[in-house]
């Protein structure tokens, strides 16, 4: 709990999220490996300065928000307004009852990745002033829309972009609530500081804060590479075809499995999978399921290049290498690399397929089966 001149930050995280679509509100979505809320608590928790967390959330949302944090300690939850400016007054007055609190910093949880960096900037810069805002220079030219044509244009140098978390004096911020019309909206806490007459110090912001409001925020959020690697093995059996990467092989053994057994392809969709955390071939094409007995395994690669597509990547390159005593693969391998570039989509330039043996050692070595593994890197679309 906070002490006597206690540091609070306050996460808002009561929107509807509406404009990034979908089910869930964005605040509780996931990216890099954590929810919104949790990306910012994490931030927060893990800063020396702040005592308490609080995260504003709308009513009946206890269970979601608990969820989307995980196995942290709960922070204590407060229940938002109609408005932004109705949820902030609602945390600010939790806290005024309480009397702990002398510093606060107020932030947006649609801002996931903020810095320790602009907390301690923030924070430094309440030692002489009565609130501290992060900002950022505008690079682009801004003028006005006259119906349609071009406006007047604003003078840039003096512009700036202005960011979440915003730091207060607690006892500052609360009378700048107390004292703005109940009627009017503002467009953040530092305006109505500011409307008091109330000094407000910028500091240096950061890129990384932008605010995710659309779909796209989330994707362009997305690593720009991902790597995964796959691996399979199947026995060679007497009665059975050959296929490997595609290209059915002349041979006197064939691979048992379930499906056409392509111990190649099935390594390059581990692959695939793996790098968008998508499970691996057996989750999603199980043999106990009647559908895949002796399904080619060209339909696997395409389902895999859908699933990493869905989650925003392409294919960048992809390397395969079968282990195997025999047959000889190097009059296929061109046709190999063909087929897959076929399948995937992509230049044959991007596929690589290489073949190599064990020396004569373990199962491949006396030929009682084949192995083959898979790396490929996926690139954000």
């Amino acid at each position: 709990m906070s002490e006597a001149g206690a540091t609070t930050a306050i996460i808002l995280a009561a929107g509807s999220g509406t404009r990034v679509g979908g089910d869930v509100p964005k605040q509780f979505r996931s990216i890099r490996g954590r929810s919104l809320i949790a990306h910012c608590y994490d931030a927060f928790r893990s800063h020396p300065a702040i005592d308490e967390i609080v995260i504003v959330i709308a009513e009946g949302q206890e269970e979601m928000a608990g969820m989307a944090l995980g196995d942290r300690p709960l922070p204590r939850f407060i229940t938002g307004g109609a408005s932004r400016r109705q949820s902030v007054q609602n945390a600010l007055a939790a806290l005024k009852s309480e009397g702990r609190t002398d510093r606060v910093l107020i932030h947006d949880a649609a801002r996931p990745f903020l810095s320790s960096a602009v907390i301690a900037r923030l924070l430094s810069a309440l030692d002489a002033a009565d609130g501290a805002i992060p900002a950022l220079p505008v690079v682009d030219t801004i003028a006005r829309d006259d119906a349609g044509m071009l406006g007047d244009t604003a003078a840039r140098d003096t512009l700036r972009r202005i960011q979440t978390p915003q730091a207060f004096h607690f006892a500052a911020i609360l009378a700048a609530h107390d004292r703005w019309p109940s009627t009017a909206e503002a467009t953040d806490d530092a305006q109505m500081l500011h409307a008091v007459g109330k000094n407000v110090a910028l500091v240096e912001g950061d890129e990384a804060l932008k605010k995710l409001t659309f779909p796209e925020d989330f994707e362009a959020s997305l690593p720009p590479v991902r790597v995964g690697s796959g691996y399979d093995v199947h026995q060679l059996s007497d009665g059975e075809e050959l296929w490997l990467c595609g290209i059915r092989i002349d041979h006197d053994r064939g691979l048992a499995g379930h499906s056409d057994a392509d111990v190649a392809i099935h390594a390059l969709v581990d692959a695939i999978l793996g790098a968008v955390g998508a499970g691996d071939i057996g989750e999603h094409f199980p043999p106990s399921d009647t559908q895949w007995r002796g399904a080619s395994s060209d339909r696997f690669l395409l389902r895999a290049m859908q699933l990493a597509s869905e989650a925003g990547y392409g294919l960048g390159n992809a390397d395969v290498t079968i282990v195997c005593e025999a047959p000889k693969l190097a009059p296929y391998r061109d046709a190999m690399r063909a087929k897959l570039a076929q399948i995937l989509g992509v230049d044959i330039g991007a596929v690589s397929v290489k073949a190599t043996t064990t020396e004569k050692l373990g199962f491949t070595g006396r030929a009682e089966g084949i192995a083959a593994q898979a790396i490929v890197s996926l690139v954000r679309n």
